[in-house]
């Protein structure tokens, strides 16, 4: 079958800015399930025709013919099946297929700064750990804006081909280091996402490329930051149902699925403190019944990446022979490797001194141009790093408030009938809480605080009456790095949770401003075997999580 390619005028090189610029699109996106490559040609559908043509591809296996779409002034009722009951949207579903793709398992994403967490729900660990970096050939970019306005097949061709041609994760870096025609582009930046168009062609990688799946026969829960703005989640929720039309969305908020992990240890406790140590930002956020408590949340300008580029620094300074394309990675690897937290600072400088043979390391690496191996010492970065949560003034003038500190004042700030709940269930998340006895430091020095703060208020009571203990204690699990995945893969193996999502039939009636809001469990009180103390907030039942999911586990 011959496809019919589109007038200029319908052809956008990035489809997030075409979307913006008019109400409706004038190209969609049709991604071909097939995991080829990562600059495998997408397929496009123009609002005039009903054919579909290969991009970049010749060869005549890779033309598919598309349903036909309804033209506009056409009544929906005279629409054939499959055709759309708006212009420019897919036709939603049969009710069939939505009861199918809630039998099958979700798929949970889990989008950091610094890496991307994703899998199937019903996993213990995550399928795939990848840096959240996308690579874009900028020599087609250039020559795009070199060439004039009047060829504009000459612009299409090489707008297009920057589309294509990009690559994430672990290739998007070794492209960057080998090539310089490859720019690096971050889509998020401290936990917000700052570009889109770099963001949606991340996750049409992680669907197809690495888990391997049809978009359209999963729901899929996706994370957020606990501070996102609602228009993201409209822009979230309009690429997941446009782009690549799946049939049921949930976002969940990061600290919730973080207390959810502590399932396969403890008894259901929805009230707690999350302390969340990214690689691009750290939250502490209190969570009551399942409901997080936003005016009591605090972040610190001190993440993982901040504890990479100090021992960067330290190394730089110490004058080891790193090369420079390659320091910053060095001390990735140094801090996964060597790097623990001390109990006190000054202590563990004199160990060092005094037997520096025992407490050196050595690193060995390869440079990436010449391949020629080198070594460098590892010392007094392996208790430096970790020590900026504590001591911040050491790495950054401007902030002086250690993370012990932050936590005692989210609690405070919280109401007054929550606080003993919040201290005695403080839970961590992310890999920079992986340090050795991180939180055993963490715990001891909130307690001083805490202790220190009640003599002084026993002092001024005048009476017999004192105030009773506040016991404190910091949670350390097996799933502690991966706990935000993890716990969204416990919930969305629940029946509860495709009640929670918001459907494609939902998106069509209301629009985007939908996905501004997070649900709660529908009717989940109405659930027998619900454990009542547990039920605000959209809880699911321990009851059923244990014996359905985490027996499983």
């Amino acid at each position: 079958m011959t496809s019919k390619l589109p007038p200029p005028t319908a052809v956008r090189s990035t489809q997030r800015e075409d979307r913006n610029a008019s109400g409706r699109r004038h190209l969609r996106p049709i991604y071909s399930a097939s995991p080829s490559r990562a600059r495998s040609p997408a397929r496009y559908v123009s609002e005039e025709g009903d054919g579909g043509f290969a991009l970049s591809r010749s060869d005549p296996r890779h033309r598919f013919p598309l349903p036909p779409r309804s033209r506009p002034g056409i009544p929906d009722s005279a629409a054939p099946d499959g055709a759309s009951t708006m212009s420019g949207c897919p036709r939603l579903p049969p009710r069939s297929i939505q009861m199918d793709a809630a039998s099958r398992p979700a798929v949970v994403i889990d989008n950091g700064s610094g890496y991307t967490k994703m899998g199937f729900a019903g996993n213990v660990e995550p399928s795939f750990i990848i840096p959240t970096v996308v690579a874009i050939n900028e020599s087609f970019s250039n020559q795009s804006k070199s060439i004039s306005k009047g060829n504009w097949l000459a612009q299409h061709s090489a707008s297009v081909m920057a589309d294509l041609d990009f690559s994430i994760g672990e290739e998007a870096l070794m492209y960057s280091r080998s090539s310089t025609t490859y720019g690096l582009s971050y889509p998020i930046h401290h936990g917000q996402v700052e570009n889109w168009d770099a963001m949606e062609r991340f996750w049409q990688q992680c669907i197809f490329n690495f888990l391997r799946c049809d978009p359209e026969d999963h729901y899929f829960l996706l994370t957020e930051s606990p501070l996102t703005a609602p228009e993201s989640r409209e822009y979230t929720g309009e690429i997941m149902f446009e782009t690549f039309n799946i049939p049921g969305l949930y976002i969940a908020v990061q600290p919730v699925l973080a207390l959810a992990a502590g399932y396969t240890t403890s008894k259901c406790q929805m009230t707690g403190v999350v302390v969340d140590v990214g690689d691009g930002a750290t939250h502490v956020v209190p969570v009551a019944d399942g409901y997080v408590i936003g005016s009591s949340i605090r972040s610190i300008p001190i993440a993982g990446k901040d504890v990479t580029q100090f021992i960067q620094q330290l190394m730089k300074e110490r004058g080891e022979h790193i090369p420079p394309e390659d320091s910053f990675e060095v001390a990735r690897k140094v801090k996964e490797t060597y790097c623990y937290t001390c109990s006190d600072i000054v202590k563990e400088f004199n160990k060092h001194d005094k037997e520096p043979s025992k407490y050196t390391k050595q690193w060995i690496g390869t440079k990436p141009k010449t391949r020629a191996r080198y070594s460098c010492d590892v010392g007094y970065e392996r208790f430096l790093g970790p020590e900026i949560f504590f001591h911040p003034e050491i790495y950054n003038d401007n902030f002086t408030s250690p993370l012990p500190v932050t936590v005692d004042k989210c609690i405070q700030l919280s109401p007054i009938d929550t606080r003993r709940a919040l201290y005695k269930n403080i839970v961590l998340s992310g890999g920079s809480t992986m340090f050795k006895d991180f939180h055993r430091r963490l715990q001891r020095d909130l307690k001083r605080i805490v202790d220190a703060r009640m003599v002084t208020s026993n002092a001024q009571l005048i009476d017999d009456v004192k105030s009773q203990p506040i016991e404190v204690n910091v949670v350390s699990h097996p799933f502690q790095r991966y706990a935000v995945w993890f716990g969204g893969s416990v919930l969305a193996s629940t029946p509860e949770f495709y009640e929670a999502c918001h459907t494609k039939a939902e998106y069509e009636e209301y629009g985007a401003s939908i996905c501004r809001t997070n649900p709660v469990f529908k009717d989940l009180a109405k659930n027998q075997g619900l454990d009542q103390n547990c039920s605000v907030g959209g809880c699911p039942s321990p009851k059923s999580l244990t014996r359905e999911v985490l027996d499983a586990f």
